[in-house]
């Protein structure tokens, strides 16, 4: 395993606005949200440690994630607060090499099928990281859920 090669350049600290939408098509749920990406297990995985809000009470997640390039896959094991409770999501996805983890998992949705979860982290610029995650109906229709626009913190 080893920090997919594009988002190197994306440990430290960050800050920015993060929007939460329950429904498609619905207004975005806005809040202040700060992130912490660090460089784990000897550099082989990466951490993002996030804290946001909502209805005025705090929330926190963390998304591991690692690139296996001999299997040719990035896994990952994400948790937050308000999303999957008390509950670890595996994700999984291309190895993310040069580009963008694409992670994909699923969580219960009693009494039907499993829905799907799928999360995408990029750095576009040097000071912009992008944390988006999609609910994916389990017919496999996917809508944002998440978006977070970081800024590096000076």
């Amino acid at each position: 395993m080893s920090v997919p090669a594009r988002l190197q350049a994306a440990l430290g600290d960050w800050e920015g606005r993060n929007q939460l939408w329950f429904e498609p098509g619905s207004d975005a749920i806005e809040c202040a949200t700060t992130a912490e990406v660090r460089a784990e297990a000897s550099g082989r995985m990466l951490a993002v440690r996030y804290q946001w809000s909502h209805d005025g009470k705090p929330c926190e997640g963390i998304l591991l994630l690692g690139d296996d390039l001999k299997a040719g896959r990035c896994d990952a094991a994400w948790a937050d607060s308000f999303h999957n409770g008390h509950r670890l999501m595996p994700l999984t996805g291309p190895a993310a090499g040069e580009g963008v983890p694409d992670l994909r998992g699923s969580y219960p949705a009693p009494p039907g099928p499993d829905w799907g979860w799928r999360i995408t982290l990029e750095q576009p610029g040097a000071d912009a990281l992008l944390l988006r995650m999609y609910n994916i109906t389990p017919d496999g229709t996917e809508a944002l859920a998440v978006e977070a626009s970081y800024s590096r913190r000076r």
